[in-house]
């Protein structure tokens, strides 16, 4: 693996790295994929068995890593992570994996070629958000990551274990970075695990913003221009990358065993 970065006015900026090999590139999505599990948990984003995030694999396109089913975030190596494959067997591990990660996760995959990674969890204000059927307004600079950029799927009809039912929220998200699942929870996706996490967590947040200003008062929106032209500036994929790598920093610094 080799880390690049633009050098401008004598400055390194950091970009994604460009791999080596395959094995490598499998290597650092599944170390990013455990590091984010274990950031989910600090930010209070485990339920009981609730939640997934899934990384496609570099080589098979049509399989993807996910979380073992029970296992709780925090204890997540990178090593525990289960490959599926398109129909949901379990290709390398020996864990089980949540029907409701396989038939959501699969039918966005499938329905998003550009999507290497895919993050639901039942967080406690996403939940509140869902509930109240309605997306986030752009009423702050980091709620305009999502300006125009999410949808909401306002069809709950129990929890999702049929495949037409990924198909359909698949065909909601359409080209967005995230989806409010009505009564359920959120779900955002990325071209690498560090941007699809970092949405997760700052969509949660913003859900929380939103909801405070919501009860405080009559919160008042950005204009339109203002908030595309934030947009622009703060949610575009390579913000969502950048904006997780001091997060992984610090969980690999406090717990380097989820890298095994």
């Amino acid at each position: 693996m080799t880390d690049l970065a633009q050098t401008r006015l004598g400055i390194d900026v950091p970009v994604p790295p460009v791999f080596d090999s395959i094995e490598d590139e499998r290597q650092h999505r599944k170390q990013r994929l455990a590091a984010a599990f274990r950031l989910f948990s600090q930010c209070g984003f485990d339920e009981g068995v609730a939640g997934h995030i899934t990384a496609r694999d570099p080589e098979r396109s049509d399989h993807f890593w996910v979380n073992p089913f029970g296992m709780h975030f925090s204890m997540i190596k990178a090593s525990d992570l289960v490959l599926v494959d398109h129909m949901g067997e379990i290709v390398e591990g020996n864990k089980p994996v949540n029907r409701a990660a396989f038939v959501i996760h699969s039918q966005v995959h499938a329905a998003r070629p550009d999507v290497v990674a895919a993050a639901h969890a039942h967080s406690l204000y996403g939940k509140a958000l869902s509930s109240l059927r309605i997306g986030l307004d752009p009423l702050t600079q980091d709620a305009c990551a999502f300006y125009d950029d999410h949808a909401v799927f306002d069809d709950y009809t129990g929890v999702v274990a049929e495949l037409e039912e990924g198909r359909r929220i698949g065909a909601a998200l359409g080209q967005k970075k995230a989806i409010v699942l009505s009564n359920h929870g959120l779900l955002t996706v990325g071209e690498t695990v560090d941007s699809a996490a970092w949405w997760f967590i700052t969509m949660e947040r913003s859900s929380q913003a939103q909801l405070i200003a919501m009860t405080a008062g009559d919160p008042k929106p950005l204009d339109a221009d203002v908030a595309k032209l934030t947009y622009n500036q703060v949610g575009l994929e390579y913000a969502g990358w950048f904006q997780f790598q001091p997060l992984y920093q610090r969980i690999v610094a406090q717990q380097p065993d989820l890298l095994d």
